[in-house]
């Protein structure tokens, strides 16, 4: 489990996750009140693309499938 969570992004992709985070985030406070139900996934997956950037994980790249950045 330990290889799991080893870094596997650079600071581009670390950059683009951060990012796209934020912007998830965003996307969930701007819904919150016509629907809330999208409001709570928007805002779980942006916190985990923060938690992406901020560990310099990825969870699709730790699978074994490549990505651009």
């Amino acid at each position: 489990m330990n290889q799991f969570f080893v870094r596997n992004i650079d600071w581009r992709g670390r950059v683009v996750r951060g990012l796209g985070g934020v912007a998830l985030l965003g996307g969930a406070i701007f819904c919150r009140t016509d629907w809330p139900w999208l409001a709570v996934w928007l805002g779980m997956f942006g916190v985990f693309g923060l938690f992406e950037a901020l560990r310099g994980w990825c969870l699709i790249r730790a699978c074994g499938l490549k990505t651009r950045i």
